[in-house]
């Protein structure tokens, strides 16, 4: 994605500025060029083609789902992704953490003085086509220029709506003692990624991003019927800060199996390299399950079918408890985990 040239042909407005000025921020000729020049043709659609200050539409449910999110990483583009990818797909899988089918996003943009229009034409073609696959419409937006120096380049806000299709609740409340504990594939490809990145860090094997929808899954399962308990995207805090999460706010145990938990040999052997601790390292593209032990099976069988979702398992179970988390070790030692005082990796979303 990153080395492609971009499709969108500017106009002479945009081609006078190679670079972005104050002026682009400023409401005025400048900030149309970018709204009708960039943002309308990649994210296209009729709610934002009317060009008003707000989208409205009609929703056919009496629950909806609602998410913000910043998106701040660096740099901007990495392996497997970039930044309007991980706007687009992180916002869409807060919503279907929620048990919600994603329907319309908003994206408000924090441009620094002197970022390359290449970059921004770039980024707004990912996220376009992020949103085309995950099947959501970018419908309403802003942009704001800051002074040179004052923003790291960009910064890009996403809020999501969505129709909730969960016949019942989805959280932590819900958890249950003897439920299974299913992750949707392997950990810590984001980070690593993004870190290498940004420290020019390379390995003897090839390490991309995971940044990807994960919606799809998790409305096959609601269709299918599946029990669905609890659903956690693991982003900032990695799997283990989610578990942590979750069983303090359920007040049960949960026993985890660091054997059953996939992590590829690349982001293994970085994590050992680095001093990282890969349970806590962020993903972009996985999640966890909590479900009745009886429908372990199942969730298996529609994660084994999805796109992207590599080496699912189950890898734990709840037992009865004060909400703490422990995690059986590869030589059969046990250890408690706990959230972690500082920042393992910032800037990684």
């Amino acid at each position: 994605m990153t080395d492609r040239e971009p499709a969108i042909v500017c106009p002479a407005p945009l081609r006078d500025y190679p670079h972005i000025v104050m002026a682009h921020g400023g409401g005025g000729a400048l900030t149309r060029d970018l709204i009708t020049n960039i943002f309308e043709p990649a994210f296209h659609n009729r709610y934002l083609s009317q060009m008003h200050d707000g989208a409205t539409f009609r929703v056919t449910t009496d629950q909806m789902a609602f998410t913000t999110d910043n998106y701040v990483v660096s740099p901007l583009f990495f392996p497997g992704g970039d930044i309007g990818t991980l706007a687009v797909c992180g916002t869409v899988n807060d919503l279907a953490m929620c048990g919600a089918r994603p329907l319309y996003l908003s994206a408000g943009f924090v441009i620094e003085e002197g970022l390359p229009m290449e970059t921004l034409i770039r980024t707004a073609q990912s996220m376009g086509e992020a949103a085309a696959r995950a099947n959501v419409q970018i419908v309403t937006g802003d942009i704001k220029v800051v002074d040179r120096g004052k923003g790291d380049g960009l910064y890009i806000n996403t809020s999501g709506v969505g129709a909730v299709i969960s016949h019942a609740p989805i959280g932590p409340d819900q958890v249950r003692p003897g439920d299974a504990i299913v992750i949707s594939g392997d950990i810590g490809r984001h980070g690593v990624t993004v870190l290498a990145e940004r420290e020019g860090l390379s390995f003897e094997s090839a390490v991309e991003s995971d940044v990807q929808p994960v919606a799809d899954p998790v409305l096959t399962m609601l269709e299918e019927g599946i029990a669905l308990h609890c659903l956690r995207d693991l982003t900032r805090g990695g799997l283990a800060t989610a578990l942590i999460e979750i069983a303090e706010q359920a007040g049960h145990d949960v026993e985890m199996d660091e054997m059953a938990v996939p992590v590829a040999e690349t982001v293994r052997g970085a994590s050992e390299i680095l001093g990282l601790d890969p349970l806590y390292i962020a993903n972009e593209g996985c999640f966890v399950a909590f479900v009745p032990e009886r429908e372990a099976a199942a969730v298996l069988n529609v994660l084994n079918r999805a796109d992207g979702c590599f080496a699912p398992s189950v890898i734990g179970r709840v037992a009865a408890g004060s909400g703490q988390v422990s995690a059986v070790s590869p030589i059969g030692g046990r250890r408690a985990l706990d959230l972690l005082s500082g920042e393992q990796m910032p800037r990684i979303c």
